[in-house]
C-alpha cells in the first residue's frame, strides 16, 4: 500500500499569521495519525515562516511511525536534523520569496553540497530523499550521490492545463519512476496533489509514498483533520493497483 505523509505546514501558517499558540501543528499531527496518516511531513524553512524548531522537536516525541523533515541543505538546518533525528530528511530547494517550493532540487548543479548533506544525515541513521523534477539526468545524479529515495515534484502535473498537457506530465513521471526503480531508488511523490487529481498518480508502478499537505489542510478546515485524512486515504486506496502490498 502506498504510504501517505500528511504535511501540516499550513496549520502552522495559520498560527504564525497571528504569532499565536493555536492552531497547534502537533495537535493536527495527532489527529492526522488518528485519521490514518502513515507519517507526518513538515518543512522547517530557514525563514521560519510556518513550522518552528519547537514544532519539530515536539513532533519527534509524538510521531512514532514516520517523521519526514523537508529541509534545505544548509548548515543550520542540517544541525537541527542531526539533533532531532527524523526518520526521513527530504532535501528541497528553498527561496526566501517563494510562496511554496518551486520546482525540484538541481542535484547536478549542487552535487558537492548535496553529497555532503546526504553523507552526514545517513551517518546519523536518517533516511534521505531528494525532491527533484522527473528528469532522467537528475535521477542518475541522485543515484550517484547515494541517496536512499527521490521524491518527484508533481506540481507540473497538478498545474497542467488541459488533458494533453497533463498526460505529457504524467508520462514524464512514469518514465522517471521506472528509471529510478531500475537504479534501486525508492520512489516518492508530492506537491499540488489533491482529492481529484491523485487517481492517475497512485497507479504509477512502484510508487511507495505520497506527501500531501495543502489540499488536506484545506479540507480539514471544513470537515476536520481526521475526516480529511480518511477521505484522502480512501481516494488513494480506491485506485491503488496493489492495495495489500506494503511500501518499502
Amino acid at each position: 500500500m502506498i504510504r501517505l505523509g500528511v504535511n501540516i505546514d499550513h496549520v502552522a501558517t495559520v498560527r504564525q499569521a497571528r504569532r499565536a499558540t493555536e492552531p497547534d501543528p502537533v495537535a493536527a499531527a495527532v489527529l492526522a495519525l488518528l485519521g490514518g496518516a502513515d507519517g507526518i511531513t513538515v518543512h522547517l524553512r530557514e525563514d521560519r515562516r510556518h513550522i518552528q524548531e519547537r514544532d519539530v522537536r515536539v513532533l519527534r516525541e509524538v510521531v512514532t511511525n514516520r517523521l519526514n523533515l523537508e529541509m534545505a541543505a544548509s548548515e543550520e538546518i542540517i544541525a537541527i536534523a542531526l539533533a532531532v533525528k527524523p526518520d526521513e530528511a527530504t532535501l528541497v530547494p528553498e527561496k526566501r520569496q517563494e510562496l511554496t517550493t518551486e520546482g525540484g532540487l538541481d542535484v547536478i548543479a549542487h552535487a558537492d553540497t548535496i553529497r555532503s548533506a546526504v553523507d552526514r544525515l545517513q551517518s546519523a541513521g536518517i533516511h534521505v530523499s531528494l525532491f527533484i523534477d522527473p528528469d532522467i539526468e537528475q535521477v542518475d545524479m541522485a543515484h550517484a550521490l547515494g541517496t536512499n529515495a527521490i521524491e518527484f515534484q508533481t506540481a507540473s502535473y497538478s498545474e497542467a492545463v488541459g488533458g494533453t498537457a497533463r498526460e505529457e506530465e504524467l508520462a514524464k513521471l512514469l518514465t522517471a519512476s521506472a528509471h529510478a526503480r531500475n537504479r534501486k531508488l525508492h520512489v516518492h511523490m508530492g506537491h499540488g496533489l489533491n482529492y481529484s487529481n491523485i487517481q492517475p498518480i497512485v497507479r504509477i508502478p512502484g510508487l511507495e509514498e505520497l506527501n500531501i499537505g495543502h489540499s488536506i489542510v484545506s479540507r480539514a478546515v471544513l470537515v476536520g483533520m481526521e475526516r480529511a485524512v480518511r477521505e484522502m486515504k480512501s481516494a488513494m486506496q480506491e485506485h491503488d493497483p496493489n492495495p495489500k502490498k506494503s511500501g518499502a
